[in-house]
């Protein structure tokens, strides 16, 4: 009762007060995420009310206790909890998820924060959002939709599972989100916010005294190796192992090491016992530490002449300097990487990870920022300034609708399953209730607006007009389906080039858009590609293995099925047949060229031809005529050539000769 009475507070004063934020931080690697973004809150304090809880491996001596690099920062620390049971076994780690849910209702019950932000794929992080999501506390996640190919996997899509928001770092990440059917109205396309820090930090004038400070005086840039080797938890005694050959490699490669400890999953105490029986802290080619404040740890990793080992640091922060990287093992699988990175993942001899080191040593890659530009932090303040606590917290999955699947729930059989279809032709913006079965219901017909705001706002009526409709009609509306003129990437749902017939419409996504506002799952294709897919399902193309598809209107387009799937080409063009340019001199082409196949087969070619042929008084023949206040198009061209008109005929007959040539 009592947290359902603050909720109630909260909804009567929101707008009224500060955004009461929590940022939950449970070691060393996911601070240097979270920093960033702690400090831009911290500049807004009109904004936002910053609550820190520290706990996991901050708060553990072997780990260095890097709590103190938090009140270094000069943030205070609400509540440390020490969560972590000592052990070396997989049971240890959960032993630590379940005292961690045992700890965390008191102190969330106490901050009563409006937004928790979890960061990552740790297990800490998986208690963090459960005791959240199980007390109606929304929750940010940091870096979902990534694939590392490790149990991390398995926990940072939990996360995403619990969590309301996302702010995430890749395309790709994004795209995963989507596909394991998150709102993409709540996913915000971030990019990593440690990127803010390291990439305006990593030309510092004292990255030579920093290296000095940890290497030695004698240690030069770019001639010595930072290594971080992690457990692989799915795969304890391998990861043992790979631990032992890198160092057996890094100790005849004869280069000054500076060697961080492993993170404190399971398996790790073993790997800090091989490190200690090679005698590698007295080493005098290595220096072996607990931890590295992250400001000079990227300065280290910037300059060095190498980075080995398993770190996601290897693959994501290491690319935007250009350093060279081995990631050994599978515990990076499926993560996006630089040209930086040479993988090792069958790292089952010290001689192979020797030669990797031979072949990386000393090079210098270009920089990559497939992981942020720099701008990570202003675009989440402003997306955690977006949430509307009015909203209900109750997440919704954007599930596509099963195919030919018949629901057994009796409102689902009362019911006719539908979609809505939008067509963007030249002249017209069609929308239509469309059953499962392909029988059109309602359909709504108003002409094409010329600019992308009238054009945007008219499609979103006429699908709320059409979705108050459904319901009158007993038809649950499952997703919406756009098909338009122009170069579609389906993917993305947006057009990347369209022709003059549809102004202001290249470089445009129309999916957000129609997604946001209409709460449905929403599918973009060109024209063509979609009477090709409705021939599949519907038309002539059904239980035909291999077929192409011709569409011929204000323009000419085509679909391509082959071996039952639809073919879009590496540019998303694969079936335009009406830009295949036929004369070099011919006619002007919507698409900017001339002579393509559209110019003279086109209902937009044809109606130029009947004006031409009207002005030299060479188009109506004997039986035509034409009606007071009516204007000359195609059609006249057509009947033209029905009643004899050679001109006209001539017209007709190029244009279906090519149409035969071509297709």
């Amino acid at each position: 009762m009592q947290r359902a009475r603050e909720q109630l507070e909260k909804m009567e004063n929101n707008g009224k007060r500060k955004l009461k934020v929590c940022v939950a931080t449970c070691n060393r690697a996911d601070y240097s995420k979270l920093a960033p973004i702690m400090f831009g809150m911290k500049a807004n304090p009109d904004v936002f009310e910053l609550e820190v809880v520290v706990l996991g491996s901050h708060l553990i001596d072997d780990y260095g206790n890097t709590f103190r690099m938090i009140e270094q920062d000069e943030f205070d620390i609400g509540s440390k909890l020490h969560t972590i049971v000592r052990g070396e076994d997989e049971a240890a780690m959960v032993e630590s998820v379940g005292l961690a849910l045992v700890k965390l209702p008191d102190v969330l019950q106490r901050l009563s924060p409006d937004v928790l932000i979890v960061h990552g794929d740790r297990f800490d992080a998986l208690a963090l959002a459960t005791a959240a999501a199980l007390m109606n506390i929304r929750i940010l996640h940091l870096e979902g939709g990534e694939v590392s190919g490790t149990i991390d996997d398995s926990i940072r899509h939990a996360i995403s599972k619990l969590a309301h928001y996302h702010a995430c770092c890749t395309r790709s990440a994004e795209r995963h989100l989507i596909a394991m059917c998150e709102d993409h109205s709540r996913i915000l396309l971030a990019g990593c916010p440690s990127y803010d820090k390291l990439l305006s930090a990593h030309q510092r004038d004292d990255y030579a005294d920093i290296i000095k400070a940890w290497l030695g005086d004698c240690v030069k840039e770019q001639d010595y190796i930072v290594a971080l080797q992690h457990p692989v938890t799915t795969d304890i005694r391998n990861s043992i192992k790979i631990y032992e050959l890198m160092l057996d490699a890094l100790i005849s490669f004869n280069k000054r090491t500076l060697i961080l400890f492993p993170n404190i999953d399971a398996g790790s105490k073993e790997m800090v016992r091989v490190m200690r029986k090679k005698g590698i802290e007295q080493h005098p080619n290595f220096r072996a530490v607990k931890h590295v404040p992250f400001e000079q740890f990227i300065q280290l990793v910037a300059h060095a002449g190498c980075m080995i080992g398993n770190s996601s640091c290897g693959v994501r922060e290491a690319g935007a300097f250009g350093t060279p990287v081995i990631n050994l093992g599978t515990r990076q699988t499926g993560r996006e990487t630089g040209e930086n990175v040479l993988h090792v993942r069958d790292a089952d001899t010290q001689n192979k990870i020797y030669h990797a080191l031979e072949l990386q040593f000393g090079k210098r890659y270009p920089c990559s920022k497939i992981y942020g530009d720099g701008n990570a932090v202003p675009r989440i303040l402003k997306f955690l300034q977006s949430i509307n606590l009015d909203e209900p917290l109750q997440k919704t999955f954007c599930f596509p609708a099963v195919k030919d699947c018949i629901s057994q729930d009796i409102d689902h059989i009362l019911e006719t399953q539908s979609a809505l279809a939008v067509d963007l032709g030249g002249t017209n913006l069609r929308v239509a209730i469309v059953s499962m079965v392909g029988k059109i219901v309602k359909k709504y017909t108003q002409s094409n607006p010329k600019t992308y705001e009238e054009r945007i706002d008219l499609i979103l009526h006429m699908c709320k007009e059409a979705l108050t409709d459904a319901v009158r009609l007993n038809c649950r509306v499952l997703g919406v389906g756009v098909s338009t003129g122009g170069r579609v990437n389906p993917k993305e749902g947006v057009v990347l080039h369209s022709t003059k017939l549809i102004q202001e419409w290249s470089s445009v996504d129309i999916r957000t858009p129609i997604s946001n506002s209409l709460h449905l799952p929403v599918w973009v294709d060109n024209d063509g590609n979609c009477a090709a897919l409705a021939e599949r399902k519907f038309g002539h193309g059904k239980g035909v293995e291999n077929f192409v598809t011709i569409i011929t209107g204000t323009g000419i387009g085509g679909g391509i099925v082959q071996h039952n799937e639809l073919i879009h080409g590496s540019t998303f063009c694969a079936a335009e047949l009406g830009h295949i340019m036929v004369s070099l001199d011919g006619p002007e082409c919507m698409c900017g060229s001339r002579g393509c196949i559209e110019a003279y087969a086109s209902g937009m070619a044809l109606q130029r031809e009947a004006k031409r042929l009207n002005d030299e008084d060479l188009l109506f023949t004997e039986g035509m005529s034409l009606k007071k206040e009516e204007q000359v198009s195609a059609i006249h061209l057509i009947n033209a050539a029905r009643l004899g008109n050679p001109k006209a005929d001539a017209v007709l007959r190029t244009g279906l000769c090519l149409m035969q040539c071509y297709s």
